[in-house]
């Protein structure tokens, strides 16, 4: 039987659900830096939860927090003010994007920033949407160059 994309999505649940879960939870440990455990265990009591792809939810939860250090200091090379003094929604939309540009080469650039992008329109405050997005803009032209450069080839 042949299974088609929409099927796999629906079986496999919903990776911008996921995300959402993390920035909530990303903000929760930013404003009250609750333990990895607590902030998943109060994810899974999201109404988000039982639609959102849970094993990425976990696994991006478990590599923004376990990376968090490495994370800050890419993005502290391309934001204005230090990493901390950045809005929570801001910072943890940063941190989600940051995170797969560097450790998940299988989701395209293009698609990391828009979701980030996506986020924080949502989040975020009014323009934030834009910051976000130039900052993901230089954090990409940095971790991930050579996708970029053979995109702009094709183009």
């Amino acid at each position: 039987m042949i299974t088609t994309v929409s099927e796999e999505k629906i079986k496999s649940g919903n990776r911008r659900l996921s995300r959402e879960l993390v920035l909530k939870g990303l903000y929760q440990h930013f404003l009250s830096a609750n333990s990895e455990k607590s902030i998943a265990d109060h994810l899974q009591e999201d109404a988000l939860f039982a639609r959102a792809d849970q094993n990425y939810c976990s696994s991006l939860l478990q590599g923004v927090l376990a990376n968090m250090d490495a994370l800050h200091t890419t993005m502290a090379q391309f934001v204005d003010r230090k990493v901390e003094e950045l809005s929570p929604v801001e910072r943890a939309v940063l941190c989600i994007a940051s995170y797969e540009l560097a450790f998940d080469p299988s989701i395209p650039y293009r698609v990391v920033i828009n979701e980030g992008i996506e986020l924080a329109k949502k989040y975020g405050g009014a323009d934030g949407h834009k910051y976000v997005n130039g900052v993901l803009d230089k954090i990409a032209a940095q971790l991930r160059s050579d996708e970029i450069k053979k995109h702009r080839t094709k183009a």
